[in-house]
């Protein structure tokens, strides 16, 4: 149990500073101006890594689910 708080509260740390830290870059791009291109292309990227991320990760939690990942094979092994 005390592993779990303690892993709740690292992971935690870590998305608090990277709020933090894009939050202070956000803000300190005043002087950068975007158009509709430049928004639609922020959004479009972000969306389409989102989508790739998770779908990626879908893969891999279906692939151990069935049992593709137990399956190993090495040259060295006798038939």
């Amino acid at each position: 149990m005390k592993k779990l708080i303690l892993l709740l509260v690292i992971l935690t740390l870590v998305l608090a500073a990277s709020i933090w830290g894009a939050s202070r870059v956000w803000l300190n791009s005043e002087d950068v101006e975007l158009g509709f291109h430049g928004y639609t292309a922020l959004i479009l990227g972000g969306t389409a890594s989102l989508l790739l991320g998770g779908g990626l990760m879908a893969l891999v939690f279906f692939s151990s689910r069935r049992g593709f990942d137990d399956k190993v094979f090495s040259a060295d092994d006798e038939d």
